[in-house]
């Protein structure tokens, strides 16, 4: 596949997330919320709501008919290191509080990363027990930090959610702000959410199993399938460069 023909084949791609985004936010939150796009930057293809002027657009959430919150969402895609597969690249849910700058909470994952934790929570709160323990720390950030003679900030902790694989979707986002805080929702829209989770978590399944074949086809064989071992068995990584065992 040539150059141009995986370029367009990335941004068939990444519309058809685009279109699958503006399918999950409208169907969870009303068909007033604005829609995904994707715009080609580079060698990447982010993948938010976004203005006519490009400009990156929030998605409102209302609480009792009122705007309470809002959703900063921005994906950038990229092919995986086969060409095969789209793959993120990078991933960002900010939650925030109507007319507050900084966010209450930020989903992130970063493909590259394994210190900080690819994927991670960081919480903009505080807790003066945290601070202290912060201020604790030998090495690393927090020393870094201080030593810039500047206090450590609760926000700044990566907390780790089930590394690069099993990290939580925009859908898990949207059900957490339901449960919790009881965010206004269009009719039907449970069975939007786990038809568009049931579709994450099996894609990352394969992701998964793609990491670790022997490892399912162990599995399978257990619940009574019949495996084979591939003829000319694929090229494997070493295991310190499969994305499943990464933090």
């Amino acid at each position: 596949m040539g150059t141009t023909e995986e370029a367009k084949a990335l941004d068939a791609l990444a519309a058809g997330l685009a279109d699958q985004l503006t399918n999950l936010t409208r169907g969870v939150l009303g068909e007033d919320t604005p829609r995904f796009h994707a715009i080609t930057m580079g060698s990447r293809i982010r993948v938010s709501p976004i203005h006519d002027d490009e400009v990156l657009q929030r998605i409102p959430v209302g609480i009792g008919g009122e705007p309470r919150l809002s959703l900063m969402v921005r994906f950038s895609c990229c092919w995986d290191g086969s060409s095969t597969f789209m793959a993120t690249d990078q991933a960002d849910v900010h939650v925030f509080y109507a007319g507050v700058p900084d966010p209450l909470l930020r989903y992130e994952y970063v493909r590259s990363s394994k210190e900080p934790p690819g994927a991670h929570v960081q919480v903009h709160a505080h807790r003066d027990e945290m601070a202290y323990l912060l201020r604790l720390a030998e090495k690393g950030r927090p020393k870094q930090g201080l030593k810039r003679n500047r206090l450590p900030r609760l926000s700044e902790m990566h907390l780790p959610v089930g590394g690069h694989r099993m990290r939580p979707a925009l859908e898990d986002v949207l059900l957490f702000l339901h449960r919790e805080s009881a965010i206004d929702t269009a009719p039907g829209w449970k069975v939007v959410l786990d038809d568009h989770l049931r579709n994450w978590r099996t894609m990352q399944l394969k992701a998964a199993v793609r990491d670790a074949p022997d490892d399912a086809a162990r599995v399978l064989r257990g619940l009574g399938y019949q495996v084979t071992e591939p003829t000319v068995p694929h090229a494997r990584p070493a295991q310190e460069d499969v994305k499943l065992y990464w933090p």
